[in-house]
């Protein structure tokens, strides 16, 4: 059994997990601890007609179980647009996460993190943006628009090329 009880680390695929068709990955193929792998695809976070975040240098993180959550530099946040949220939370791969809001939607809730000084070896990520693929947002990753993770914790972005299920969809499993 690994951290918190967690038994799958992407080494076997469990019997429950989705068999991936041509082109498609299981997300249940991902490691744990998760991977951050350099994306080559543009993303991109709107709030109706009003680009958010827009980068074709994402950094994917990959874990176990869920869809990739991607992240985007600094500099291609359109930051007059967020104010920082009162939410916090610890990953116990990344550490401390501080959230955002939607100036124009605050009543949306926090729709973006950030790792401020993420632990190594996600270094990487401090100070990279990620985001919510839920309303009011749309977000899309080269020419697919994704839809967002189940749930409402994890942020994961789901693509037609992930198989599943995925982490917190609302099924009670013996993960």
């Amino acid at each position: 059994m690994g951290a918190g009880g967690w038994a799958y680390d992407g080494r076997q695929r469990p019997p429950f997990a989705q068999t991936p068709g041509p082109g498609q990955r299981s997300v249940w193929d991902f490691p744990r601890p998760p991977a951050l792998l350099p994306e080559a695809r543009e993303g991109a976070v709107f709030l109706d007609d009003l680009c958010l975040a827009r980068s074709a240098a994402l950094l994917a993180l990959c874990e176990t179980a869920s869809p990739p959550a991607y992240y985007f530099p600094e500099d291609a946040v359109a930051w007059e647009h967020l104010n920082p949220a009162s939410q916090q939370s610890f990953c116990e791969w990344k550490g401390p996460a501080r959230y955002f809001t939607l100036k124009a939607r605050p009543e949306a809730g926090a729709l973006a993190w950030s790792y401020p000084e993420a632990a190594a070896p996600y270094g990487a990520l401090a100070g990279w943006v990620a985001f919510y693929a839920q309303p009011p947002l749309r977000c899309r990753l080269g020419e697919e628009w994704v839809a967002p993770q189940p749930g409402s914790y994890y942020g994961g972005w789901v693509t037609g090329e992930l198989v599943g299920p995925f982490k917190d969809d609302g099924v009670r499993r013996q993960w």
